[in-house]
């Protein structure tokens, strides 16, 4: 069998396990986010808590991807890659979309760690620091740099006929390979989440000491437990594609040498893939790791989603509640949130 025809029986199998896997992700992520967002927005409990509000702009966030994610395995489907090597301003679309969301991603998941150690601190002062307004100034704060940075950094991208779409600027390729890549995304949210989460976690073991309401010790147990899986998670799925990226961009496989190349195309599928699941997974650790979540997600759905769609069926059928049965049925549903 020769090296031609063996480059491509590998770059085949890595196009099928791009857009299966692709397809696999996108399901699992986008029931996974939307009913984070369903529970962190319907219940009341978490409406007032900082670290579900960082959740939340995560979850948005992980929704965004997972739409960019679909629209690249359709595009492969087509034309047997991602198609950013054929047209320049999707080259540069795609890598500053899917910054902007990692990006976005990698701070919430820093701000819910950090949030978490100084809400459940015992000193008083440190407690009173992390209020959601100022979580709201500081997510809207990093969202715009966010912005800001993957524009400038992506359109930095630019097809090169032997290489495909990469960076073109030598300044930022260094910027890349230097501070980027190994700090930005790497050391940095990866030493400052595994950090706070794990004070936090210190923290919440001495809380029977404090004098708190049962409901907001149990609500902090319950979101730093969560946080902290969220946390793993994050360093083991984001860790291999990070230093992946670091090798391809200093060291950019061309097309003239096809075995190299195809083996870089797999490598890339399977370890984009293993990041991939980095924005699909916050739900899944969280219902895993969390019996009192689980019995959120389960209120949710079947005390509010199905009875406001049952209530909307009868409206239909002229056949509506008296208001008094629904402020009982409110206040009931209400007082079983904090269960």
């Amino acid at each position: 069998m020769s090296s031609s025809s063996v480059s491509d029986g590998i770059l085949k199998f890595a196009t099928q396990y791009s857009i299966y896997t692709g397809f696999i992700t996108f399901s699992f992520g986008v029931i996974g986010n939307a009913l984070n967002l369903l529970v962190f927005t319907q219940l009341k409990l978490f409406r007032t808590n900082g670290c579900a509000f960082y959740i939340t702009i995560e979850s948005i966030a992980n929704f965004i991807y997972q739409l960019l994610s679909i629209t690249l395995t359709i595009l492969t489907c087509i034309y047997g890659d991602d198609a950013t090597g054929r047209s320049s301003i999707w080259c540069k679309l795609r890598f500053i979309l899917a910054q902007m969301c990692a990006l976005t991603n990698f701070c919430m998941v820093c701000f819910s760690a950090v949030d978490q150690f100084f809400s459940t601190n015992h000193r008083f002062h440190l407690r009173q620091m992390c209020t959601l307004k100022l979580g709201r100034y500081l997510s809207f704060i990093f969202i715009c740099f966010v912005i800001i940075h993957s524009i400038a950094l992506g359109s930095s991208y630019n097809i090169q006929p032997t290489f495909g779409c990469i960076i073109s600027d030598h300044t930022w390729i260094q910027y890349s390979i230097f501070f980027f890549y190994p700090v930005l995304f790497g050391f940095l949210p990866i030493v400052t989440a595994s950090l706070f989460s794990m004070l936090a976690y210190h923290n919440v073991r001495r809380i029977v000491r404090r004098q708190l309401p049962i409901v907001r010790r149990k609500l902090d147990k319950q979101i730093t437990a969560m946080v902290l899986m969220r946390v793993i998670a994050y360093v083991c799925l984001v860790v291999p594609y990070n230093a992946y990226r670091i090798y391809s961009i200093n060291y950019p496989t061309s097309r003239s040498v096809p075995m190299a190349y195809a083996v870089g195309r797999l490598l890339q599928a399977i370890l984009m893939s293993i990041n991939n699941i980095n924005f699909i997974i916050n739900f899944y650790v969280f219902i895993i790791f969390s019996s009192r979540f689980r019995r959120q997600v389960k209120l949710v759905l079947v005390k509010k989603c199905w009875q406001q769609w049952k209530h909307w069926c009868c409206s239909v059928n002229n056949q509506i509640e008296p208001d008094n049965d629904i402020e009982a049925r409110n206040s009931q549903m209400e007082s079983e949130e904090n269960t």
